[in-house]
């Protein structure tokens, strides 16, 4: 059977192999770009292709639990894309401290303002790493990736007002240390 833009979705869920590859053809740029955006401080690209992996085994794995039509399931697999990601970036961060020369900055600053802005991501990465990990990973959520708090809570199986204390709380607790070490600026 031909996969197609209508039958995709239909045929995943009854684990047709060929709405797989259908899938890796059609969402492999946008999946890659998510995870990029958020492994690409680690700099290792077999860490990256793990992921990407992973997060087509998801997709295969949790299939018939998707309910709705082609823009939600675009925005189901995004999810997924960002959650694995945040997973894997949480994980290899515990495992190895990431180097300064490795953080993603901006090519078009002098060399001066690239020092500066590099220093600080080490320091705002050092800062996250006090945290507990619940509330590192919160703060990872709504500040890098722009959820909300009611999708956070959705996510973590926390009420809202959970979420909204740890946010209060984490970005005191940074402000506290941010005052101490005299790092300056504000971070959030």
């Amino acid at each position: 059977m031909e996969i197609t833009e209508k039958n995709f979705i239909k045929q995943l869920k009854k684990q047709n192999e060929q709405a797989l590859e259908y899938i890796v053809d059609q969402y492999l740029p946008l999946i890659k770009g998510i995870t990029y955006k958020v492994l690409s401080p680690i700099n290792q690209q077999s860490l990256l292709d793990e992921c990407i992996n992973d997060i087509f085994l998801s997709i295969w794995n949790n299939s018939k639990k998707f309910k709705g039509q082609k823009v939600d399931f675009e925005k189901w697999i995004c999810a997924i894309a960002k959650f694995k990601a945040v997973d894997f970036y949480r994980k290899a961060s515990n495992n190895q401290d990431i180097p300064v020369e490795q953080i993603n900055h901006s090519h078009s600053q002098s060399p001066e303002d690239s020092y500066v802005e590099m220093e600080n991501n080490q320091d705002l990465i050092n800062l996250l790493n006090q945290l507990k990990p619940i509330d590192k990973e919160i703060l990872i959520r709504k500040y890098y990736f722009d959820e909300s708090s009611k999708e956070i809570a959705q996510a973590l199986d926390l009420s809202i007002t959970s979420v909204d204390n740890r946010i209060y709380r984490g970005k005191k607790k940074l402000s506290g240390e941010i005052n101490k070490f005299e790092l300056g600026g504000n971070v959030l």
